[in-house]
């Protein structure tokens, strides 16, 4: 009797399948990304203005270079590198594999020219979907790697705009990215803060095995929450207006010692883009100046401005897991960069946890610190996450200027707790 392979077929049109929509998603990735920088001049793209921000050009090369340096080389036999003095100057903090041009002098970076790192695109995009055309031998670890890839892309989509904010601010004719400003509802403070109760009990933490996850989300742990309670929504303008009302940034009792000293050394008085004239309060966005929405989400804030703002209303930031406890199960759906706002929207009602994903990404109250289990990946690849587990808070939920398709609920973002350039935000938390 001839025995049919039907196991072997399946799971080859499987990968076929897989290899089919990856193809379709590195073009739909690679192509947003060079569309963000459709509305910017030539000038624009060499901007820096802080240390912590890179210029358009040097993210429009960088995510090219993440392909080639871990794509192309390690998998396509005698590959050829485009431009050998790309690895010094478009590696992020791959020590590795090299030296990496150092991260302030990124806007030093005259040459190579816009059309060149272009070009430099092109010239990867072509490779890496030859590549997966010629793929017939089912190895997963070209498409888990490319998934990878797509997924890098996107984090440095939202910091082009990010950076591209900040640096646009900088400029004293406050130049606008945007044609259209975002929709408001000024004169109104947005719906009373209702909260949702959540009981003891015994979760599990972490990436579930279902699509993609960075592995700082792994491995899933199981950790036991005390009844807490969380915000409806998140903390608004007008909210953050009765903090500064209270003399929020003047009184010490209400700020870690860190956080304390920043706000003395730096004249913090109000969140980042927040200004005040004869006619009140601004606010800068991707779309210019404009004036400051009370019913919209409060967002460039630091870590500090959120755990003092906190501490002022009698509450505290939720943990990294109970704010998963909260998501896990719920939709990804909320304001995202496809919405072309970019920039957070007015407080939703509702009798739920509402604008849990998108708008702004939600402070926890947790470091960011390695899973029980953790074990990064070997070689440089494992510098992506791992080493910077330390001196960082953790942040949830995606902003206005995310890919909806690379949030989820156990995504954990990060920064420095003195951060406040990204669109960061608060919701409030309670134990029982």
């Amino acid at each position: 009797m001839r025995v049919i392979p039907f196991s072997n077929t399946l799971i080859e049109t499987e990968a076929v399948v897989a290899s089919d929509r990856l193809r379709d998603e590195f073009q739909r990735v690679r192509h947003n990304t060079v569309a963000l920088c459709e509305p910017l001049e030539t000038e624009d793209y060499g901007l820096q203005a802080m240390a912590n921000t890179s210029p358009p050009k040097w993210h429009l090369a960088h995510t090219s270079w993440f392909f080639e340096t871990f794509v192309l080389r390690p998998f396509v036999p005698e590959y050829q590198v485009w431009n050998p003095y790309f690895e010094h100057l478009f590696n992020s903090y791959y020590n590795g594999i090299g030296t990496p041009f150092q991260r302030p002098q990124r806007g030093l970076l005259s040459r190579p020219t816009v059309a060149e790192v272009l070009n430099y695109r092109a010239a990867i995009d072509c490779q890496i979907l030859a590549l997966l055309a010629a793929r017939d031998d089912g190895d997963t670890r070209v498409l888990k790697r490319i998934e990878l890839g797509l997924h890098h892309e996107q984090q440095h989509q939202e910091l082009l705009l990010t950076d591209l904010k900040y640096c646009f601010h900088i400029n004293p004719l406050k130049p606008a990215y945007l044609t259209s400003q975002p929709p408001t509802a000024v004169g109104v403070n947005g719906p009373n803060q209702n909260w949702l109760e959540f009981p003891q009990e015994l979760v599990s933490v972490g990436a579930d095995g279902d699509g993609f996850a960075f592995d700082n989300e792994t491995p899933r742990h199981r950790q036991f929450l005390e009844p807490y309670a969380l915000s409806q929504r998140p903390v608004s303008n007008g909210d953050f207006l009765g903090f500064m009302a209270d003399d929020g940034y003047q009184r010490p009792e209400l700020w870690l010692a860190d956080g304390w000293d920043q706000v003395q050394r730096e004249q913090w008085r109000s969140p980042l883009y927040w200004s005040r004239s004869a006619e009140g309060w601004s606010q800068f966005t991707l779309a210019g100046e404009i004036p400051l929405d009370p019913a919209a989400t409060a967002c460039h804030l630091s870590y500090y401005e959120a755990d003092a703002y906190a501490r002022w209303a009698k509450a505290r930031l939720p943990t990294e897991a109970e704010w998963e406890r909260a998501a896990t199960g719920l939709a990804v759906r909320g304001n995202f960069v496809d919405s072309g706002v970019l920039h957070p929207l007015p407080a939703a009602v509702g009798d739920r946890l509402v604008q849990l994903f998108g708008d702004v990404w939600e402070w926890t109250a947790s470091g960011y610190s390695p899973y029980p289990g953790f074990s990064p990946a070997s070689g440089a690849i494992g510098e992506y996450n791992g080493k910077f587990m330390s001196n960082q808070m953790v942040l949830r939920g995606g902003s206005c200027v995310s890919d909806a398709a690379h949030i989820r609920s156990s995504y954990r973002n990060f920064f420095y707790p003195g951060d406040r350039w990204q669109f960061s935000g608060l919701r409030l938390a309670r134990s029982r």
